[in-house]
């Protein structure tokens, strides 16, 4: 069994939350990092820009949230735009992946597939759609990399960046986002999961967090070690942060 590092639940804005995942695959890749799990909120509310997005809609830099503007922050990943709030977003850092990306996809998947279950969801690999590239939206489309419920609505979407041996995936977990906020931001409404806990925001988090925990553990053959960041930590990441500045930030 290995030993995973499994780091608290983070709320960090979303320039943070990418450095800090960049910096744990390429400390991984050196050697000085084991794999990770993490889960994290964006404080404040923000879009997120796949890193091969060049096309967005221009009045996203004047939507505010909670009287703050929505930061559009650039993903060391792939994929379509996504907007966090009121979501849970999951990151692994691991290697000895399988060289197929869709393999691999689903290798790192399989724990959020088996969480879920745990919680009385049943999902399923989304099917390519025709238009993915043309949708700004993320969660306008799934692809075979993503996680949709039976009625096909999507519940996770995630991106992945492979370097080396090593590979970065997250994905956004749309738990209790405003329908508002997404139709001014995209146009159209959310689609909205019908999930089985009726829990309040901070419970359902927990909740999903947990469920998803156990199953990593058992999916990875992984001893999950509960491994804060500390204070060396956070200055080598908000170094890095700064270093990547604009190439990370778009509007923040």
């Amino acid at each position: 069994m290995q030993t995973w590092r499994l780091i608290p639940l983070l709320d960090a804005p979303g320039h943070v939350q990418m450095a800090l995942d960049s910096w744990l695959l390429t400390q991984h890749l050196q050697g000085k990092q084991p794999a990770t799990l993490r889960f994290y909120t964006w404080k404040p509310a923000a879009i997120s820009l796949g890193y091969h997005q060049h096309h967005w809609a221009k009045h996203w830099q004047q939507v505010t949230w909670q009287g703050a503007p929505l930061a559009l922050v650039r993903r060391p990943t792939g994929g379509r735009a996504v907007l966090h709030q009121g979501d849970l977003t999951y990151s692994v850092v691991t290697s000895g992946l399988p060289t197929n990306r869709l393999q691999a996809y689903k290798t790192l998947c399989e724990f959020l597939v088996r969480g879920w279950r745990s919680l009385g969801v049943e999902l399923q690999y989304g099917q390519v759609e025709r238009g993915y590239l043309r949708n700004p939206n993320c969660f306008g489309t799934a692809t075979g990399a993503d996680l949709v419920l039976a009625d096909g609505s999507k519940l996770i979407g995630s991106a992945q960046l492979r370097q080396g041996s090593g590979a970065l995936q997250h994905g956004s977990m749309p738990l209790f986002a405003d329908s508002a906020l997404f139709q001014q931001v995209f146009g159209v409404l959310p689609q909205r999961p019908s999930l089985p806990l009726a829990l309040t925001p901070e419970a359902l988090v927990e909740t999903v967090m947990q469920a998803l925990i156990a199953a990593a553990g058992e999916c990875f053959a992984a001893d999950l070690h509960v491994q804060p960041l500390s204070d060396e930590e956070w200055e080598a990441v908000l170094t890095h942060a700064w270093e990547e500045g604009k190439g990370n930030r778009k509007g923040e």
